[in-house]
């Protein structure tokens, strides 16, 4: 899971003048499915004030420096425009800043070590085995329904312990509440529309009941693990593991179910590469990684400035809202050598951004490279001769995080082994 972008204010919006050509490019939903073109033209001018407090940066450079930069804040309520603060039962680590953030990440950190993830992995190539030879015998496989949505939904269920049998209302919460993490671009800004704000409540009251249930009876799960666990005689509490739950279940699975929806049709897009993959089954960590630098399913996240400082030849002032363009990032040709080519051997000389950097590194990227990297290698193995169905994809409306909303592949037959 990955930092993302945040709205500025209704109030700040009502004074905002016409959006400048590029950024109406940008958030013109029928540049979805390709907006590289109009990230590339904002990457030019980085960095970019379109609006008074807000500043657009676009470079690989210049973001890296500033996802490190202490100066930078990742709470929300530091923006100039933002109308009223959060209050202090506010508990997303994602929204605070060290050492306060650093303590928070520390408690929930152990679940997702290294050698955690990597136990896993058995279990989650059992989950995707089920589901390829349980779909694709028909013929056609919906990557997104069928595939990109129930396996990483069904681990992370799995390890918070949440009933699987739930899934049809937590996937409905998930994708209605990532409305509300679009960048501050566009007449909508900083307004959490009226459904995501239910579904955060909905999400709110499940895991309410799920932390009482553990409370009493723990089990061998993340939410058990969350309410025992304790650092230097800090805990967290019934806020911290409510945000932290909602956060792993929207954030972290949306991130992961378009990691593989923009992967399988990478590679469907780039038969030579497809090939590659299947002649070489070892190739799947690689695809993942190129899949990230060239097509971020999170392709922004914000900062707010804390002190006045200089970027370039701009000067970014305290309580400035920075937009960092992550998929701009990744096609930067001053980093990456033809940048908008999709080569899965690509050296990566330069570390993508995808997951973001710093202290708000993404904690579950761990587990998406290895769920992303068992479906790829799953994907190439299993299927005989999948091909794209003309007219079968179709983007969501999301700016932020990005991926297909439908993506159907027509199959030959599955294999058995």
């Amino acid at each position: 899971m990955s930092g993302t972008a945040a709205g500025n204010g209704e109030a700040a919006q009502a004074d905002r003048p016409a959006l400048p050509d590029e950024i109406a490019e940008l958030t013109d939903l029928s540049n979805r499915e390709d907006p590289y073109p109009y990230l590339g033209k904002l990457r030019e001018r980085s960095p970019y004030r379109p609006f008074e407090n807000l500043v657009v940066v676009g470079r690989h450079a210049q973001i890296s420096a500033l996802l490190r930069d202490p100066a930078m804040s990742a709470a929300r309520h530091r923006a100039a425009s933002s109308p009223t603060p959060h209050g202090p039962r506010t508990r997303n680590f994602l929204h605070l800043d060290p050492p306060e953030h650093t303590r928070y990440r520390r408690l929930v950190a152990g679940a997702f070590a290294r050698r955690k993830v990597e136990d896993l992995a058995p279990r989650i190539r059992e989950i995707a085995l089920d589901l390829f030879r349980g779909t694709a015998e028909t013929g056609t496989l919906e990557i997104i329904d069928d595939l990109a949505y129930p396996l990483p939904l069904r681990v992370i269920c799995e390890l918070l312990g949440v009933p699987f049998e739930d899934r049809p209302l937590l996937q409905n919460w998930s994708a209605t509440l990532s409305t509300a993490l679009e960048p501050p671009l566009g007449p909508s800004a900083g307004r959490m529309p009226t459904d995501a704000a239910r579904a955060r409540a909905s999400f709110v009251v499940y895991f309410q009941k799920l932390i009482e249930e553990r409370r009493a009876e723990p089990r061998d799960d993340l939410i058990s693990h969350l309410l025992g666990v304790e650092e230097d005689g800090q805990r967290l509490d019934d806020y911290d593991i409510l945000a932290t739950c909602v956060l792993l279940l929207n954030a972290g699975h949306e991130t992961t179910v378009n990691l593989i929806g923009n992967a399988v049709l990478a590679l469907l897009r780039h038969p030579e590469q497809f090939g590659r993959l299947r002649a070489d089954p070892a190739l799947a960590p690689a695809a993942v990684e190129e899949v990230l630098r060239y097509d971020a399913p999170v392709q922004m996240t914000t900062r707010v400035v804390r002190q006045d400082r200089l970027l370039g030849d701009t000067t970014l002032h305290a309580g400035d809202t920075v937009l960092l363009l992550l998929g701009a990032a990744g096609r930067d040709p001053d980093v990456y050598p033809d940048p908008d080519r999709f080569d899965i051997g690509r050296p990566h000389t330069a570390p993508h951004l995808a997951f973001s950097a710093g202290p708000h590194f993404c904690l579950g990227a761990g587990l998406a490279r290895l769920e992303v990297a068992v479906a790829l290698e799953l994907f190439g193995a299993l299927l005989v001769r999948p091909r794209l169905r003309p007219g079968g994809t179709a983007y969501k409306r999301n700016l932020n995080l990005r991926g297909p909303a439908s993506l159907l592949v027509d199959v030959d037959g599955v294999r058995t082994g």
